[in-house]
């Protein structure tokens, strides 16, 4: 099994003794003067496993990193920049995104990004209340400046989210209003046409009704009177 902190350090016991069988959450650890970060990669999405990033800083100063040989320092400065380079791409994703998809996925990614971050800019505060060091500071104030863009990006994408909700109800209301007032308008039409229509149905019976022998006048009178009653039964439905 892969050591948390490597046996070639020269760190005090107490740390191997506060380092289980996994590196665990991002936290400092002091003693002595030395100082024992222990960090987390950058998250990806759906990836429930945080890959550790391990810094140890000697008494006098130096640096080292698990799994870097030199001075640890540029890894450790590094490390932070991933993150706000992370950070920074997904905020402009938000800002080109025009579809919920497209910012659902920047929302699926910037929140374990900013849960991450945050324990990142804890971490290094740990560090900075036990280590005077002007690079710890550099890196906290960094951390905390990523971790403001990170909650800001999550914020953004939820506004946008909810945007497009509220824009999609607005354009389905808009859709059933116009659906409505074409229903209205065709039952204005039916009502108009229906008494002509009944009255036609009936009279196109095969029977024996003793109008056949009348003149066209019956014909356009009836046709007439129909439409007058359909006239007066779309200004009842109207009026309904």
């Amino acid at each position: 099994m892969a050591q948390v902190i490597p046996e070639s350090w020269q760190v005090p016991q107490r740390f191997r003794q506060r380092v289980g069988a996994s590196a665990g959450r991002q936290r400092a650890m002091h003693d002595g003067g030395h100082l024992l970060l222990i960090l987390h990669d950058v998250p990806k999405p759906g990836d429930d496993e945080r890959a550790p990033r391990i810094f140890w800083r000697a008494p006098d100063g130096s640096f080292k990193a698990k799994e870097s040989r030199g001075d640890g320092l540029p890894s450790l400065k590094r490390h932070v920049e991933g993150f706000k380079a992370a950070v920074h791409d997904l905020d402009e994703k938000v800002d080109r995104a025009k579809l919920a998809e497209e910012i659902y996925q920047v929302l699926r990614a910037a929140s374990p990004l900013a849960r991450t971050t945050r324990n990142l800019h804890k971490a290094l505060q740990e560090a900075r209340e036990g280590i005077e060091d002007k690079d710890i500071i550099s890196l906290r104030d960094a951390a905390g400046e990523i971790e403001r863009t990170a909650e800001l990006v999550v914020s953004d994408a939820k506004n946008a989210l909810d945007y497009l909700e509220a824009k999609a109800a607005e354009e389905q209301a808009a859709f059933a209003k116009k659906t409505a007032e074409a229903q209205h308008r065709l039952n204005l039409l039916a009502a108009l046409f229906f008494p002509i229509t009944a009255i036609g149905s009936v009279l196109g019976i095969e029977l024996t009704k003793g109008l056949e022998s009348q003149g066209a006048w019956l014909f356009w009178g009836i046709v007439i009177a129909s439409l007058v009653v359909g006239v007066a039964v779309r200004a009842s439905v109207n009026k309904g």
